[in-house]
């Protein structure tokens, strides 16, 4: 698989810059298939050099060339590398550098060894990260349904009396063996009243008991690349307020889903969602945003807020999921992730969310 065309499309954005300095991990992944933890990249009109120390030399080549990158890869010393960043500069003259992943400090350093006008850039490399390319999409379909079979194999032991630390770990363990290299983030179980209310509660070893509500957000990491799914649950029969606000929840996240296109701005989905949950009064209990960009990070750009500025385009990657949490009741979340096409959207996300609480266990 050939990632080459992703330095074009930076390349056609670099404007009156001879050459962009990435210095951001993620970045470099994205634009090379590098996957060291040390590495910068020149990124010139009609060239590319990737720096790194010794312990990557290799690594870098044989990555390169795997995914189809034409460039030559520079090896430094560390506690040197500076100097190796300045020589892989020498031949350009105005040089963007990503203001918003260098520090104070690094930024003198390069402005004392590079004899280029250095300029700061932001969000170049991010804003093409967004639009994600087919293969990027297969590698998120491919954990979206590794943590769908997970959570239905482990779904129907939230009877039997185990921890929140219990389930996220069998889990974790069920997403490796179907062929995840690891959870997208420490997968989220939380139970009960108290627990449940708290959106990013750590699993502990608080049991999940008859008539609670159980939040459960989990996902897989696959290529680099992460999914990300929430379904809530209640152990046997759904009281009367667990029903009505579960079937709240869905509604508003099935609207929200539903107004996923490209040329949507995405506070208007946020607006859709939220305006849901606070017409039937439960607006102070909708207390973060509706969802976030997903890709190599599972925080990323572009982001379903109040106060979100963006606007969607086909290739985006996004989560839709609005909750209702509140101490003494718990909390109920329902989220999807979804890819952005020319006629709306395609849920990648597939374990069912019916009405009122999906897979209940039953009782013992």
């Amino acid at each position: 698989m050939s990632i080459s065309h992703r330095a074009e499309r930076v390349r056609a954005e670099l404007g009156d810059l001879d050459a962009l300095l990435v210095s951001d991990l993620t970045n470099i992944r994205w634009l090379t298939g590098f996957t060291g933890s040390n590495g910068w990249v020149v990124l010139g009109h009609d060239s590319l050099t990737l720096v790194t120390d010794g312990r990557y030399g290799h690594q870098a080549e044989q990555q390169l060339e795997a995914a189809g990158v034409p460039g030559q890869v520079v090896v430094g010393v560390n506690g040197a590398l500076v100097q190796t960043i300045a020589d892989a500069c020498a031949a350009h003259g105005r040089i963007g550098f990503e203001a918003a992943h260098v520090s104070f400090q690094s930024h003198g350093q390069y402005a004392a060894a590079i004899s280029g006008e250095l300029a700061p850039v932001v969000g170049l490399v991010e804003a093409q990260r967004r639009r994600k390319d087919p293969e990027e999409i297969e590698a998120m379909a491919r954990a979206c349904a590794i943590a769908d079979q997970a959570l239905g194999d482990v779904a129907p032991m939230l009877a039997d009396g185990l921890t929140e630390a219990q389930v996220r770990n069998l889990l974790e363990i069920r997403m490796r063996e179907l062929g995840a290299s690891g959870p997208s983030y420490e997968t989220i179980v939380a139970t009960g009243p108290h627990n449940a209310a708290l959106p990013h509660h750590r699993p502990t070893a608080t049991r999940i008991e008859h008539g609670h509500t159980v939040i459960i957000d989990v996902g897989a990491l696959v290529d680099g690349y992460h999914s990300d799914m929430t379904r809530s649950f209640v152990v046997g029969e759904p009281s009367a307020q667990q029903a009505e606000l579960y079937e709240l929840v869905l509604r508003a996240q099935v609207a929200g889903v539903d107004a996923v296109r490209p040329g949507q701005r995405t506070a208007d989905i946020d607006a859709v969602c939220r305006d849901i949950i606070a017409d039937a009064g439960y607006g102070d209990w909708f207390t973060h945003g509706t969802g976030h960009g997903v890709g190599l990070l599972i925080h990323e750009d572009p982001y379903l807020s109040r106060v979100a500025d963006a606007t969607l385009q086909v290739g985006d990657v996004v989560t839709v999921e609005p909750g209702v949490y509140h101490v003494g009741f718990g909390g109920i979340r329902v989220e999807d992730l979804v890819v952005v096409t020319s006629d709306g959207c395609r849920v990648l996300t597939a374990f069912p969310k019916d009405s009122p609480c999906p897979q209940s266990p039953p009782t013992t």
